[in-house]
């Protein structure tokens, strides 16, 4: 199979059929073999039964329904564990990413060899002040970080290949960074190709302000997931181990000044318990076997957790 198509929706009834058909004439135009995969994120409008008259009318099409709302990473890492084709296109079901661009992401991973290509909506047709602004200050911070040149990391239009979403995994609200999630599995070869962005047709954007908070606090915790998930002891056991020996040194320090003033008959002296700074030795001391114990409990955590991506399907179309 050429292509898998993933497309996470939220009540978006009024956009499926005719995204569906802008499918199929692209798919068909260029003799794609294909498949359709649409992840119902919980919708309470009439999404799925418009998906299973879609399933019904093309084989190509399949469905899978959530329980409940669980977010778009969710229903992304859903469809990834399902797709087939040697090229995975993810979309989003508003109509602003348009399937005319299928053909050249396609071209771009088979041909030029990329791992992965994201879409660039240099020109949007969303609000500047509640989106582009904030995008752009989020995608220079993500570049900064990441050292991963896209102007548009959040772009819900990407082209992979197949062994890529296979190897990863996105929970969380971890759809931002799946560019930073591939690289950081080793996949560096990471491409951008300019792409039309549509005015949105029907209904409301899904994603409010808090989703920029979000993006910063999954980003540092991308960051720290990616170099330390595996071995968090590398982490918490650098500093704790530090703050536990400069406390320590400082205790030792105050002893020996303590014993050489004592042997110069000097009776004045504090005692080492009467000095703030004994005190603050003895937090650092403290704070650093906590670090400690944080990076060697977080080791066994991390070999032990297998329920990261468990969500409850509700039903899907076979």
């Amino acid at each position: 199979m050429d292509i898998s198509i993933v497309i996470p929706l939220l009540n978006e009834e009024e956009s499926l059929p005719e995204l569906a058909t802008w499918i199929y004439k692209v798919m068909e135009s260029h003799n794609f073999t294909y498949e359709i995969i649409f992840v119902d994120d919980g919708s309470t409008d009439k999404s799925w039964a418009v998906i299973e008259q879609l399933c019904k009318d093309n084989s190509n099409v399949h469905g899978v329904r959530f329980q409940r709302n669980y977010g778009k990473s969710a229903a992304l890492n859903i469809g990834f564990e399902r797709v087939q084709g040697d090229v995975v296109i993810t979309m989003d079901a508003d109509l602003q990413d348009s399937p005319d661009e299928i053909p050249g992401l396609f071209y771009l991973i088979k041909e030029k060899g990329y791992d992965l290509v994201s879409g660039w909506k240099r020109v949007r047709y969303d609000s500047k002040i509640a989106k582009n602004i904030p995008s752009k200050f989020f995608n220079w911070t993500t570049r900064r970080i990441s050292k991963i040149k896209l102007h548009d990391f959040n772009c819900g239009l990407k082209a992979y290949q197949n062994n890529v979403v296979k190897s990863i995994e996105v929970y969380g609200e971890m759809h931002r960074y799946i560019p930073v999630i591939a690289k950081w599995a080793g996949f560096g070869n990471i491409g951008e190709k300019e792409v039309k962005h549509q005015k949105r047709k029907f209904g409301t954007t899904k994603f409010g302000w808090n989703r920029f908070i979000n993006g910063y606090l999954d980003l540092i915790s991308i960051s720290f997931v990616s170099k330390f998930g595996k071995r968090p002891m590398h982490f918490f056991g650098l500093f704790g181990t530090f703050a536990f020996l400069l406390g320590f040194v400082i205790t030792i320090w105050l002893i020996i000044e303590k014993l050489r003033y004592m042997s110069t008959g000097v009776s004045a002296y504090r005692q080492v318990t009467d000095q703030p700074l004994f005190y603050l030795a003895l937090l650092a001391m403290i704070f650093g076997l906590m670090l400690f114990l944080a990076g060697f409990l977080g080791e066994m955590i991390s070999r032990g957790s297998v329920d990261r991506n468990k969500y409850i399907i509700r039903e899907q179309t076979k």
